[in-house]
């Protein structure tokens, strides 16, 4: 591990450690501030505030799906060995469930804490907390995206086959709206329900909470990037090399070439930074205006969204390495400024 001195300039390091190669899985940040990271390699791997390493349990597979940390302190991840696992926080087993095919999706959490996730064998699944099935739905499609939850426990996700869906909490369907093109990219919803999502045929649309649909705009956008949301209803999302600002009815305020392909989405902090890695290696920070306030290059694809701690501090997972980074802001107070809604990864709607 790599230490630097606590530096003044925000985005400066502050600690890296080496983790093998691959990598390209969200962390999650817990409340007492543990950073968990799933990895190429199949490990789950705990670390401390000062970058120690607390804990780690390994899988029989490469992990692609962004840890989901509940109330409790339970510690929700899938797998490409098909399961879904659920560890104690000191990371102990707790109880694994097999699934069809490959779970890249991170699991989502209902209010009673009913964990939520797609497979890639075309099913969505509802277990308990103590991970017994409470219902499953046939999505007719690969699952590889998380769900989003509302604060009415509305769960929305999106499939390779182009459908959104919306079920209702005891897993029947309320609605499906047929995309134009596969849908890899996490809901966001807003206050009022409203459901954001992008297409790998570049599409980026908001469908309401009956289903239909608001707007849609052509961006052109290849990339998995996800939607996120700040107070005043502005979209920012990653466009092939591009971040984009779109707002409350979709049109396009400013675009910010970051040099590279943008995979992840961006995670806006509350000074109105956004945050935002690329393929080059390189974290950006961009203001509410879309100029450039900071860069720095870590060294290794970053594929994955940039985590924030209570405290603002930022944690980005490249290709390579987990990175500490010297506060911008803590997360923004929006309904949905990250990647899952939260540095927990919940996947739920805050209002």
């Amino acid at each position: 591990m790599a230490r630097a001195q606590h530096p003044l300039r925000p985005g400066t390091n502050l600690w890296s450690v080496h983790l093998g190669s691959g990598n390209q899985a969200t962390p999650a940040v817990a409340p007492d501030g543990t950073v968990y990271v799933g990895l190429f390699d199949g490990r789950l791997v705990a670390f401390g505030l000062d970058g120690q390493r607390r804990w780690q349990f390994a899988t029989g597979m490469e992990i692609q799906s962004a840890p989901t940390v509940a109330p409790d302190g339970t510690i929700y991840f899938g797998c490409r060995d098909r399961r879904l696992y659920a560890l104690r926080p000191d990371g102990r087993l707790k109880w694994y469930f097999r699934t069809g095919q490959w779970v890249d999706a991170s699991p989502a959490l209902l209010s009673d804490g009913t964990v939520c996730f797609g497979s890639w064998d075309g099913r969505f699944y509802a277990l308990s907390p103590e991970g017994r099935v409470r219902w499953t739905f046939d999505a007719s499609g690969i699952i590889s995206a998380s769900a989003a939850v509302a604060a009415d426990d509305t769960i929305y996700f999106g499939t390779h086959a182009g459908r959104l869906y919306a079920l209702r909490p005891d897993g029947t369907e309320l609605w499906m709206y047929r995309a134009n093109g596969a849908i890899l990219s996490t809901p966001a919803l807003d206050p009022q329900g409203n459901v954001y999502v992008t297409t790998v045929r570049g599409r980026l649309l908001s469908v309401d909470r009956k289903g239909q649909l608001r707007w849609e705009t052509h961006t052109g956008g290849i990339t998995a990037s996800s939607p996120v949301l700040d107070l005043d209803g502005r979209v920012y999302v990653g466009v092939n090399r591009d971040l984009r600002a779109y707002d409350e009815h979709g049109r396009l305020l400013w675009r910010y070439g970051t040099g590279d392909d943008v995979e992840a989405a961006p995670t806006l902090c509350a000074n109105g930074t956004i945050l935002v890695g690329s393929r080059d290696g390189s974290l950006h920070a961009v203001t509410p205006e879309g100029r450039y306030a900071w860069h720095n290059w870590l060294k290794g694809f970053i594929l994955s969204n940039p985590a924030l701690g209570r405290d603002g501090t930022i944690y980005v997972l490249t290709y390579y390495a987990l990175h500490a980074l010297h506060p911008e802001a803590p997360l923004a107070p929006s309904n949905w400024p990250t990647y899952q809604g939260n540095s927990q990864r919940t996947g739920r709607s805050r209002y």
